[in-house]
Order: structure tokens, then C-alpha cells, then sequence
């Protein structure tokens, strides 16, 4: 078989998934992972042993089924605290002093570096501070702030008392900031006077203050001050109170002992196919999953590691940034605003200046970048050791480009795909397997991952099929906040028994797995499914789009026919020519069915905070239906266009 990348031996020799191979007697990955689908328990207990995950009080029992696999309870009996594993096990030790976050404002001559102690110390007086305010265990606790060292935190600080942290896209509007503080019922809010946006100073306590007119839940508002933004910050009295005051007194507070399945996270999803769902992490669920399993076992993260994903603490990236390097022992960059601003090759020389060793990406930011060309090459990337992507099913040409231009086609690109609901991965990729573009190494370990038909049998090797969980993981969602029956309805009900978690997959004639798009975004041509990653992909391999969305709408005699929403890599002199030749590349690339109804160039594609684009909208839009609901997009400007774009195309 032939591959695009193979290991070096010595990469091998030195990974982590190695080292817990060795740790375990297990040969490989492959014979690791069938004990670990047999005896899920088993592959946990190995897991907390190999990476030292912390207790107040050992569990009793590993893995409760009593109620079936929807209900699955872990840790029984034992107690903990994110905050244990993340933060406080680094006291004492020759980490204590070491540099664990690097911040960079907007304008690059803002910067501040915190030590672990340093950063421990500003949990600690605000955890007092949240305390004598009269918040404790079980109290939901929103941030709503951008990119700043508080805003980490106010992560650790929330939980350090054992209250649930309900992280907000620090883009949001005052309408899905309102619908999640009431339907979560938050107590307290955490946000700042306002970030810089592309040069702009751009208020969030304003934009917060409207959307509490309507959440009585709310009784107290932290707020930290920015500087130098010249805002007005109205503040409340009684309700609003600056950070900066009322941590100055007091003591600190003991961090919470927790029972291990207790909430510590409520994170909304991204509502890519409908109303924002409540997704529960718990104490022990997103540590032993994403943080140990997946990301330090399986992608090789190390305490000498730089950590850098350009994300929003209000997609699950945020508490990526947060755990995995502290928990490690590592160190975190953040930065904030956007990657091309003030210049666009921001990115590049964040990675370049602060020599980033191991590098989060989406393939919509690498999209992004792409438009800007050779730029990336004149950066020294040479720190990087590592590379890691999620959030969206990528395809070959940005793959290929990120390779090439980014890992010099010798560092791996650690694929990953899980979700908000799953709190880690489903599939994985690892040091120690081969790559093809676009490609996931391996199911992740223990979480009972499969392609089925819809009877839930195993398709056959280059089938597509949908991914499914036979069982439920130690960071599966525990049900939904608040919506039993709605967990139950959406993930287990399809199939009876089995997790459906709505993505079309394969597993590759090469060994190895892919995930093609949404499943409910499937498009059926002539009788055929087919995926939309997979013609986006023609169409952005032209090299005249940046993205392409494509959507299916009712045809009357095909059935189904294609409408395709490009954004150009350049603004095109002759738009109608661009459409055409688009056309044709869909038609040469996958046959004379696939000749697009319509091919219109936009702006910008619709997108949730963690840059999954939202083809239900731009269906519903094209059909001229109620889009639903809309609280998640990032950028709802880009509804407005599409809909002028329509009005200005003729039809046919």
C-alpha cells in the first residue's frame, strides 16, 4: 500500500502511543484497541495509571451499565476536580515556576507572559472572590470573553469552587447570548469591557447588558477591564462588579472535591442542524478523554510542548487550550482577534516568533490563509514538531497545501473528529500510522466506533456508511442539559442501541478512515449519495474558490439537483465565466449529473463559531424557508449576502 507520509522510525520510537504500547504489553495499536473495545474499564484504567489523572478518593467502580449504555456512569464513587489534574498537582514542583501561558493582544506590542504560579495565583483570587458573592457547587457560571489570560482564568477559577462553566463565542449577539444563560440558568456572568476586532475596539458588557434585560437567573457580573479600549462601561449596581476590585480581598478558597461525574462543563453545540443542544462534560470525562487519551497518548502532546489553536473559549478548543498543556505540564499561546489582522501573515508570525511546537488548525483557517499564497514560505516554521486538525471534514487540496507549506511534508497532521457531544475523539490520528490526505489513522481507543448501513451492520472497505458509537465513551455527553428525551432522540433512537452521530464515513482500501461531511446533508444525484465534501472538493481544487459550499434542493425530474455557493480566491473579472468554468469542473470531475443548477459566488459561507459552515441555511435560504435557528452563526452578515446574491443571479 502506498501512502503519502510514513512514520520515521525514530518518531515512532519516541511517541507516547510507543511509550503506552510498552506500558500495557500491548503490541500495537490495532491489537490495543480490540482489548479496549472489549473492556472499555480496562483501557481507562490504563489510561489514568500511564498519564497520573488525580483523586481525592480512588473510584469504587470504573464503568456503571446498570442503566444501559445511554446512561453509562464513570468513576463511581470516586471524587476529583479538573482543577486537581490541570492546575494544582504542579504545586511544589520544578513546573510551578515555568512559563504556562503567553498572551498577544491584537497589536503585537501587547504581550504578557504568566508562570504557573502566576496564573494559579489570579485563579485563586477570583475563585475567593466568586465565593463570597455567594456562588459554589452546581451554580452555572457563562464567560463571555475573547482571547485574554483572565479569560483562562476564569475557566479554572469556576470550576476550582465546583461550579459549571458555560463558555460563550465571544462573537455573539445579545439573542443566543439570552437563550443560553436562561435555558442553562446561569447565575453569574463572567465577560470583559470589550476586545479589539480588526482595529476596532468592540464592546461585550454592552452587547452582554441587553441580553440580560431578559435572564433573571443572572445575579452577578464579573467584569475585567480590557484597557485601553475607551468604552463606556455602564455598571449596575449590586449586580456588576470589577475584577480588579473585588479580588483583592479575602482568602483563598480550598479547591472543590467533586464527585467525578459531576458537571463541570455545559458547552452548547454549534447547532449545525438545529436548535443548540446542552452538551455535559464532567470532572472526569473530559480529562480522561480528550485531554489523556486522545491528545497526549494518541497525539503525542509533551510537557516540552507550545500549544497554539486560534480558536474562541466558546467552541470545545477553548477548553482544549486550557487542559491539555496544564495538564501536561506544557505551555499555552493565545492570541487575540483574527489570524490576518493586522497583516496577514499574523498567523505565520506567531508560529515563527514564539516557536509554536505543536499547532491546532481547522481547515477553514487554513482556507483562509491559503487566499494570501506563497506568504507562508517566508516564515521560519522550524519549531514545529507537531500539527493537529479538527472541527470539519477537510479536502485534498487545503490538506495538501498545509502539508506541503506548513509541515514541509515531513510532520504529521494529527486528524481529529469527535464533537461537543462526544467531549474527545471518534476517530484519530496518531505518530505512528501512515497518512493519506485527509485521512484519520484509526478509530480512537475504547469508544466503540463503526461505519454502518442503516440496520447498523458493518459496510464493506470503501463503502460509505454512517459513523456510529457502539458504545458510550468516558467523555460521551451525559444527556443533554435538561433534554432526556432529546438525547435520547437524537443519538440513540436511529439505529436502536447504537450512537449516530450524523456524519458520513469510510474506511479507506488503504487501512485507513475518512469522514465525508454530515449525513444529513447528503445529496442524491441519479440514484447516487453522495457527500458534499466530496464535490466541494472539485471545485476547490480548481484553485479559484477559497471554499465552496454545496447543497441539494427538490428537482423535477432528477429528483435532486446541485446548487453550489463558492467564495472566489480572487474577485473575478468576469463572474459568469467563473460560474461556468465552475460548472464544467463539477461535470468533468464527477460526471454530467452533477451539472449545478446554479453556481453563485458569495462573499462569505455561512459558519458557527468553530467554522463549520451551515448548509441548512443556505438551503432553507435558497428555497426561501425559515433558516431555524440561526444563534450560533459567526458571522450572520453572510446570510445578508447570499440572499442579495440571489436576487442580483438569474436563474438557470
Amino acid at each position: 500500500m502506498e501512502y503519502l507520509w510514513t512514520p520515521p522510525a525514530e518518531l515512532v520510537e519516541r511517541s507516547n502511543l510507543t511509550a503506552f504500547l510498552r506500558a500495557t504489553g500491548q503490541p500495537d495499536y490495532d491489537v490495543l484497541a480490540a482489548r479496549a473495545e472489549a473492556d472499555p474499564a480496562w483501557l481507562m484504567r490504563e489510561v489514568f495509571r500511564f498519564c497520573g489523572v488525580r483523586f481525592y478518593r480512588d473510584y469504587e467502580t470504573m464503568l456503571d451499565l446498570a442503566r444501559g449504555q445511554p446512561w453509562a456512569r464513570w468513576c463511581v464513587g470516586g471524587t476529583t476536580n479538573i482543577v486537581l489534574n490541570c492546575i494544582d498537582k504542579h504545586r511544589g514542583t520544578s513546573v510551578w515556576d515555568q512559563t504556562f501561558l503567553v498572551w498577544e493582544g491584537e497589536d503585537r506590542r501587547e504581550r504578557r507572559k504568566l508562570s504557573y504560579r502566576e496564573f494559579a495565583a489570579g485563579i485563586d483570587r477570583l475563585a475567593g472572590a466568586l465565593h463570597r458573592l455567594g456562588i459554589g457547587k452546581g451554580d452555572v457560571v457563562a464567560i463571555y470573553m475573547p482571547n485574554l489570560p483572565e479569560t483562562f482564568m476564569a475557566f479554572f477559577a469556576i470550576l476550582k469552587i465546583g461550579a459549571i462553566v458555560m463558555p460563550l463565542f465571544s462573537g455573539f449577539g445579545p439573542s443566543p447570548i439570552l437563550s443560553r444563560l436562561n435555558h442553562g440558568e446561569a447565575k453569574a456572568v463572567i465577560t470583559t469591557n470589550g476586545t479589539w476586532r480588526r482595529g476596532v475596539a468592540a464592546p461585550l458588557k454592552s452587547v452582554l447588558d441587553e441580553a440580560l434585560q431578559g435572564t433573571p437567573s443572572v445575579r452577578h457580573v464579573v467584569v475585567a477591564d480590557r484597557g485601553g479600549l475607551a468604552i463606556d462601561t455602564p455598571m449596575r449596581e449590586g449586580r456588576d462588579h470589577w475584577w480588579h476590585e473585588i479580588v483583592r480581598d479575602g482568602a483563598d478558597v480550598p479547591t472543590a472535591e467533586m464527585n467525578a461525574d459531576d458537571p463541570a462543563i455545559l458547552l452548547y453545540t454549534s447547532g449545525t442542524t438545529g436548535e443548540p443542544k446542552g452538551c455535559v462534560w464532567t470532572h472526569i470525562s473530559f480529562i480522561g478523554s480528550m485531554v489523556t487519551r486522545d491528545m497526549i497518548i494518541c497525539g503525542d502532546f509533551k510537557p516540552s510542548d507550545l500549544f497554539f489553536f486560534f480558536s474562541d473559549m466558546g467552541w470545545m478548543v477553548g477548553a482544549m487550550c486550557a487542559c491539555i498543556p496544564s495538564f501536561a505540564g506544557g505551555r499555552l499561546l493565545i492570541a487575540e482577534g483574527t489570524p490576518d489582522y493586522p497583516d496577514t501573515g499574523r498567523f505565520w508570525r506567531l508560529i515563527a516568533e514564539h516557536k509554536v511546537s505543536y499547532l491546532g488548525v481547522s481547515p477553514t483557517i487554513v482556507r483562509g490563509m491559503m487566499r494570501y499564497g506563497g506568504e507562508v514560505d517566508s516564515y521560519d516554521l522550524s519549531s514545529l514538531r507537531m500539527t493537529a486538525s479538527g472541527g470539519e471534514a477537510w479536502t485534498e487540496t487545503p490538506w495538501r497545501w498545509f502539508f506541503e507549506h506548513v509541515c514541509k511534508s515531513t510532520i504529521p497532521i494529527i486528524n481529529i473528529s469527535g464533537g461537543t457531544e462526544v467531549g474527545g475523539c471518534i476517530f484519530t490520528g496518531t505518530p505512528n500510522h501512515p497518512m493519506n490526505p485527509c485521512s484519520f489513522s484509526r478509530p480512537a481507543l475504547g469508544v466503540g466506533a463503526d461505519v454502518v448501513d442503516l440496520s447498523g451492520n458493518r459496510v464493506a472497505d470503501g463503502e460509505v456508511g454512517e459513523l456510529v458509537l457502539r458504545h458510550a465513551s468516558i467523555g460521551l455527553t451525559k444527556s443533554l442539559w435538561k433534554a432526556d428525551q432529546r438525547y435520547l432522540d437524537s443519538y440513540w433512537s436511529t439505529i436502536p442501541g447504537i450512537w449516530v452521530h450524523g456524519d458520513f464515513a469510510m474506511r479507506g482500501r488503504d487501512g485507513l478512515y475518512y469522514i465525508l461531511g454530515r449525513s444529513d446533508d447528503t445529496i442524491k444525484i441519479s440514484g447516487k449519495r453522495v457527500g458534499p465534501a466530496e464535490l466541494e472538493g472539485v471545485l476547490t481544487a480548481t484553485g479559484k474558490v477559497a471554499e465552496a459550499a454545496v447543497f441539494s434542493i427538490p428537482h423535477p425530474v432528477k429528483g435532486s439537483a446541485l446548487v453550489c455557493a463558492c467564495v472566489p480566491m480572487n474577485k473575478p473579472h468576469d463572474p459568469d465565466a467563473l460560474a461556468e468554468e465552475l460548472a464544467r469542473a463539477l461535470v468533468h470531475g464527477m460526471g454530467a449529473s452533477y451539472r449545478p443548477e446554479r453556481v453563485l459566488l458569495v462573499d462569505d459561507l455561512p459558519r458557527t463559531r468553530n467554522m463549520k459552515i451551515m448548509r441548512r441555511v443556505l438551503r432553507a435560504v435558497f428555497e426561501d424557508r425559515d433558516p431555524g435557528d440561526l444563534s450560533a452563526l459567526a458571522n450572520p452578515e453572510a446570510i445578508d449576502h447570499f440572499r442579495r446574491t440571489l436576487r442580483a443571479s438569474p436563474a438557470g
